[in-house]
C-alpha cells in the first residue's frame, strides 16, 4: 500500500497517524469454546513483528470508491462517525472486507455482480461472484496506537460470525503473505500466544460480548496522545472508573 486514507487526505507519511480496519472473525460462537481467527506477524515487520493479531491494515484512499453491496448498520455508522470525520464508514468498512481477503483468502461479501471497470486489486474477489458487504460486521472497538511507535494507526475493530463468511473457513491457499500461522485459536487457549497488549483487551471486549447478536450502543475507545491514554465511550457514557 502506497498511500492511506487520513481524514480524506492522501498521504505517504509513515509517522502519519493513518485509519485502519481489523477484523475480528468469531467461530461457534454459541459453542462453549468459540475461536478467533488470528496469524503471526514477520518477524521483520516494522508494527508489532512476531505478535499474533486479527487480519487487518491500513485504509486505502481507494476503498471511499468500492460499492459494497450491504452497508454496515446505522447504529455503527453513528459510532463510527463519533470524533471521527462522518463519511469515513464506508472505506472502513471496505478496508475490512479486503484486508480479511488479502491477509486470509475469506470472502465477506453478497453474490453479484460488479458493474464498470473492476480495480486491480479486487480482480481476484470480483472473480469469485461476489460483492464486499458490511452488512454483518458489528463496530466494537477503537484504539489509536500511542505516541512514539513506528507506525500510528486510528484502527476500528470489527466482529463478524464466521457463520457470515463465504467458503471453506478453513482453506487459507488464496492469503497473501502478510500473516503465517493462520489458525482459528478457541478462547480459552489465545492468551498463550504472544499478542499484542491492545489485542488483549480487545479480546476481553469481544469475549464478554460473545453471545450478542446485536452491535454495542456504546463503543470503547483507547485513546493515545502525548498528555494521557483514555479509555473514552463513542456516543455513550464515561468509562467507569474501574473499567
Amino acid at each position: 500500500m502506497s498511500e492511506t486514507y487520513l481524514s480524506g487526505e492522501t498521504t505517504t507519511d509513515k509517522t502519519a497517524i493513518r485509519n485502519a480496519a481489523t477484523v475480528i472473525a468469531m467461530r461457534g460462537r454459541l459453542s462453549d469454546d468459540p475461536q478467533v481467527l488470528m496469524g503471526q506477524r514477520g518477524a521483520k515487520a516494522a508494527f508489532m513483528p512476531n505478535k499474533f493479531v486479527f487480519p487487518g491494515g491500513a485504509v486505502d484512499m481507494a476503498d471511499a470508491d468500492i460499492p459494497l453491496a450491504s452497508p454496515i448498520s446505522l447504529v455503527c455508522q453513528d459510532r463510527l462517525a463519533d470524533k471521527a470525520p462522518a463519511d469515513v464508514h464506508h472505506a472502513l468498512a471496505v478496508a475490512a472486507v479486503r484486508e480479511l481477503w488479502e491477509e486470509t483468502g475469506l470472502i465477506l461479501g453478497e453474490k453479484g455482480d460488479w458493474q464498470g471497470d473492476i480495480p486491480e486489486d479486487w480482480q481476484e474477489f470480483a472473480a469469485t461472484g461476489h460483492i464486499p458487504s458490511a452488512k454483518d460486521m458489528q463496530f466494537v472497538f477503537r484504539a489509536l496506537t500511542p505516541p512514539g511507535r513506528p507506525r500510528r494507526f486510528d484502527a476500528r475493530f470489527f466482529l463478524v460470525d464466521a457463520d457470515q463468511i463465504t467458503g471453506d473457513l478453513d482453506d487459507f491457499s488464496r492469503a497473501a503473505d502478510e500473516l503465517s500461522h493462520l489458525q482459528w485459536i478457541p478462547l480459552s487457549q489465545v492468551r498463550e500466544f504472544d499478542l499484542p497488549f491492545i489485542t488483549e483487551v480487545v479480546l476481553a471486549e469481544v469475549t464478554a460480548r460473545v453471545r450478542d447478536a446485536e452491535p454495542p450502543q456504546s463503543v470503547p475507545y483507547f485513546h493515545n496522545n502525548d498528555e494521557a491514554s483514555l479509555f473514552l465511550r463513542l456516543k455513550g457514557y464515561p468509562m467507569p472508573a474501574d473499567g
